[in-house]
């Protein structure tokens, strides 16, 4: 081995070495974070406490300009670990709230992804969860072969199948009347207006849900479930109940507002980023020559097109189609793309900045509704 090389290995080893004592450090960390979780829920205090992690990351700026390191470095650092400490802090905030503790709860569709997430957040709060599902169960799960075998006696009865399923399951729960609590986690609601009523009709206990997360989500800080109302108090306040040891916000709303926003938090970024990769793919430019001129602008979009190229297009297309203010959503896309269009072709300077001016208005209404959140 020439002196050079020998001097690259030796290095290698001793940076293999300090990774290990970062890692050590990181677990070390994480064992606080369940201790400080204890604590919290010992004397009352919130798992979430925004002053404190502003302190952390200042003082960590302030110490990596002293130490020599670029302050975002250590500010993106410090902000992975404060939501990995805050993950550690809420799941053990949810094991230790006990709510299921002796009670059943029954998945059904508890084999797909968002269907898995639910076996696990209730498992983790003491249920003892049956999976009803033909695709499969998870590991350890007991498993149903047909949910209209069961006795239908669980506390809670969760609904986690495909949009086109559900709104049937629903309806041929609605007569047999189930005691406990039934909802769904359907990302619309539009389809399934006739079961969600059919359960109304029969005097079940029964809201509706949607869980603005993905299934890979391990912390819920920042996060929205929305409840949809159907008139049962009892099983919105139950259901609620589920994620108060969470750090999710809650939503309260009526079954045709939530469709309603859903065509402009869902339907339109969908739309707007099948429309960016559609137009990208039909512009006769490869994404590699693409790349090699990229902007910051250029590269946020295509990572969230991205992404959602990655997602269902089954799901998606259902997104889109039955929802029934979803047009609306479309229509105001192709109506702004329009408007830019014809003020850019017909050099209306004016025009091009009073939209510009109007979007950035509307976007700092947002911004500081975030900031007063934090």
């Amino acid at each position: 081995m020439k002196p050079d090389e020998k001097s690259l290995a030796d290095l290698r080893r001793s940076l293999n070495e300090v990774d290990r004592r970062l890692l050590t450090l990181v677990a070390e960390r994480q064992a606080l974070s369940r201790r400080i979780a204890e604590v919290k829920r010992e004397t009352g205090h919130p798992t979430r406490d925004y002053q404190r992690e502003r302190e952390v990351i200042v003082n960590a700026r302030a110490g990596a300009a002293e130490l020599g390191v670029p302050p975002a470095l250590a500010e993106t650092l410090m902000r992975l670990l404060i939501r990995s400490s805050l993950a550690t802090q809420e799941q053990a905030s949810v094991a230790a709230h006990g709510l299921g503790s002796g009670r059943r709860a029954l998945v059904i569709g508890g084999g797909g992804k968002m269907g898995r997430w639910f076996v696990e957040f209730l498992a983790s709060q003491g249920f003892a969860v049956e999976v009803a599902d033909p695709a499969g169960t998870p590991s350890g799960t007991p498993h149903l072969d047909d949910w209209r075998g069961s006795d239908l006696r669980h506390d809670f009865i969760v609904v986690a199948t495909p949009l086109g399923a559900t709104d049937g399951i629903l309806k041929e729960l609605a007569p047999r009347r189930p005691p406990g609590i039934v909802f769904d986690v359907g990302s619309l609601k539009s389809p399934l207006r006739a079961g969600l009523l059919a359960l109304r009709s029969h005097g079940c206990r029964a809201v509706s849900i949607h869980p603005m997360f993905g299934p890979d989500t391990d912390l819920l800080s920042g996060r929205h479930v929305v409840f949809v109302d159907l008139g049962c108090a009892e099983a919105l306040a139950r259901v609620r109940e589920l994620f108060a040891p969470t750090l999710a916000e809650q939503v309260v709303m009526s079954l045709d507002e939530h469709d309603r926003l859903i065509a402009y938090v869902l339907g339109l970024s969908h739309a707007l980023n099948i429309a960016f990769f559609t137009a990208l793919a039909e512009s006769g430019e490869t994404a590699p020559r693409l790349a090699k001129m990229s902007s910051t602008t250029f590269d946020a979009q295509l990572d969230v097109a991205s992404q959602v190229a990655q997602e269902s297009a089954e799901l998606y297309y259902d997104i889109q189609r039955l929802n029934d203010y979803g047009a609306e959503s479309l229509d105001a896309l192709a109506k702004a793309v329009e408007r830019v269009r014809a003020a850019v072709l017909s050099s209306d300077h004016d025009g091009f900045v009073a939209l510009m001016g109007r979007g950035r208005e509307y976007l700092e209404d947002r911004r500081s509704i975030v900031e007063r959140r934090a």
